[in-house]
């Protein structure tokens, strides 16, 4: 089979400027107007584009999605093009079954997209498939797209998220087999679960399958008698517990404290750890500490949430432990280059660490939705959000305990759904209680109480922190975990003993 040897070119025929192609045994072809040119000494041999039915699936159906058939001269189909939004195409060979693609297909997204506006409809439903999604709309009427293949499903999804996202329900209705449902799994984690609908099919493997039989009714039943995806979660089999008895643990990450470690057996996924203190005492940098430790001691990605604290500033912390100097003060002699020199050695590749900051909000769901995407399509294992009252700023009294309650519930339920660490910072009032709501506590893991004397005379004790490990389900440890120095000279805590 010929390859392309130039693409996206202006046709000779028509005003598209993209849609010529140019292959390397001289022929060329539109995919805008199907224009033909013939390769040097070809005199009979001319391919021709229409829009056929095909597998169950009608002509009308093809020509809404424009997808062509590509008709040899005795008019035999030999190939189907599937056209995806950014203009590049899937091609499946119709003589020995094989799949090809034109275009930056990797970051083309879902096919169909470009048939459906965002948002025009209440729901969307994804398939495993290109003509399953034709043979669901054949059959809904209502907009059906498609991942390029289980594999890349849950990539897809991650390309095309803010489209879907414009739908109230999304219906994913994937091949009735393993990695149907492993597709199934991996793209639901990508949105909250009370939105998405799962297609069971059982009698057939896939849409097509139930079209190609005739079985049009039956498929309409099946997905309307779908329900909200539920992830596989409930065992009840030996074998299943002797498969989870066996499963090696994720290893701990240690605190940049060795007491804190000792009493805690370090951070892990799955888990919420709750740090609190007075306003004053320094837990954004100690969050810092805990960042920096995860990036050096890890390769896992990273996701960093400092809602009072601007991006260059929180760049500047990592880099300032790293070299043991505050360099964002004025007086500090650091240039820009050795700043970032050191925040490469932290921090080591691209898409490891994600910064995001918004400071304040009224709307708890966009924060639970960045840590859902954060995790899910940014694959990040750790998450610091500093601090959550500042994720509510906009209200107060009973809207703010109420919006702190929810999103304290939704985000526990996240880490122990998707298994990722949740480190996060919370004031207290003057009786130690959670500020805003007394709920933050009641969910975490594990809770870190900060406190120290800023108004005392000797500035070693002006600058030392005490921790007290106030809750701890892990272990059930708790109490002093010690206690350390701030270097304001270095901006890093020291190591127990040293003072």
């Amino acid at each position: 089979m010929s390859k392309v040897l130039q693409g996206r070119l202006p046709c000779p025929s028509c005003t598209s400027s993209d849609a010529y192609h140019l292959y390397d045994d001289g022929h060329g072809y539109c995919f805008s107007c199907s224009y033909y040119k013939p390769r040097e000494g070809e005199t009979s041999t001319k391919f021709t584009y229409e829009y056929l039915p095909w597998r169950g699936v009608d002509k009308w159906v093809m020509e809404f999605y424009d997808v062509k058939t590509k008709l040899d001269p005795d008019g035999r189909p030999v190939a189907l093009g599937y056209k995806y939004s950014n203009g590049s195409y899937k091609i499946r060979s119709l003589l020995d079954k094989d799949f090809r693609s034109e275009g930056d297909i990797a970051k083309a997204g879902l096919f169909g997209m470009d048939r459906f506006s965002g948002g025009s409809h209440q729901s969307i439903t994804i398939t495993e498939g290109e003509l399953d999604a034709l043979s669901l709309y054949s059959v809904l009427r209502s907009p059906c797209v498609s991942v390029q293949s289980s594999v890349t499903a849950a990539r897809d999804c991650v390309v095309a998220r803010s489209y879907l996202s414009s739908f109230d329900r999304v219906y994913l209705a994937f091949d009735n087999d393993s990695a149907g449902h492993e597709a199934t799994r991996q793209v639901a984690r990508l949105f909250d679960y009370n939105k998405v609908f799962h297609v069971k099919f059982t009698k057939r493997k896939d849409a097509n399958d139930y079209v190609q039989a005739g079985e049009t009714e039956e498929l309409r039943n099946v997905w309307w008698n779908s329900r909200r995806y539920l992830p596989e979660n409930i065992i009840s089999s030996l074998s299943d517990f002797e498969e989870i008895l066996a499963k090696k643990e994720t290893q701990a990450v240690p605190y940049p404290f060795p007491e804190l470690t000792e009493l805690t057996y370090g951070i892990r996924t799955g888990e919420t750890v709750l740090i609190t203190a007075p306003e004053g005492i320094g837990k954004t940098e100690f969050m810092h500490a805990i960042e920096h430790k995860l990036l050096k001691e890890t390769e896992d990605a990273v996701g960093a949430i400092f809602l009072e604290e601007p991006k260059q500033r929180h760049l500047q912390a990592l880099a300032g432990i790293e070299l043991a100097k505050p360099v964002h003060l004025p007086d500090v002699l650091c240039a820009p280059g050795e700043i970032y020199s050191a925040l490469t050695k932290v921090v080591k590749q691209d898409e490891r660490l994600y910064v995001y900051s918004h400071f304040g909000s009224d709307d708890p769901e966009l924060l639970i939705d960045t840590v859902r995407f954060l995790v899910s399509g940014c694959n990040c294992k750790y998450i610091l959000l500093d601090h959550i009252t500042m994720a509510v700023s906009g209200l107060a009294g009973e809207d703010e305990r109420r919006a702190l309650d929810y999103l304290s519930t939704r985000l526990e339920m996240m880490v122990k759904e998707l298994d990722f660490a949740l480190i996060i910072v919370s004031h207290v009032n003057d009786l130690g209680q959670t500020r805003g709501s007394r709920y933050i506590s009641k969910i975490a893991d594990i809770r870190i109480d900060l406190s120290r004397d800023v108004m005392a005379d000797d500035p070693i004790q002006r600058n030392t922190t005490d921790m007290v490990v106030a809750k701890n389900r892990f272990s059930g440890r708790t109490g002093s975990a010690g206690s350390v120095l701030f270097d304001l000279n270095t901006f890093t805590y020291q190591p127990q003993g040293v003072f």
